[in-house]
């Protein structure tokens, strides 16, 4: 993913936004990783800006899909 692309999130959404800034952020995933954060032994990962209509997002790219124009 790279600044001015078309993505949405792979599960469920139909809302397309595009990418304004990659940053790096830690993220814990409480499905994988149990209840009890501990931020000492997870390593930041890339995050999206997405901007939508009307907000922008802070969205782990993993969890991303580009949108493909045909």
């Amino acid at each position: 993913m790279k600044i001015g692309d078309l993505v949405r999130l792979k599960k469920g959404a139909t809302r397309v936004g595009v990418i304004v800034d990659v940053i790096q952020k830690k993220c814990w995933r409480t499905n994988k990783m149990g209840k009890k954060i501990n931020w000492d032994v997870i390593d930041p990962e890339p995050h999206g800006v997405v901007l939508f209509n009307d907000c922008s997002l802070d969205i782990p790219v993993i969890e991303l899909e580009a949108v493909v124009e045909e």
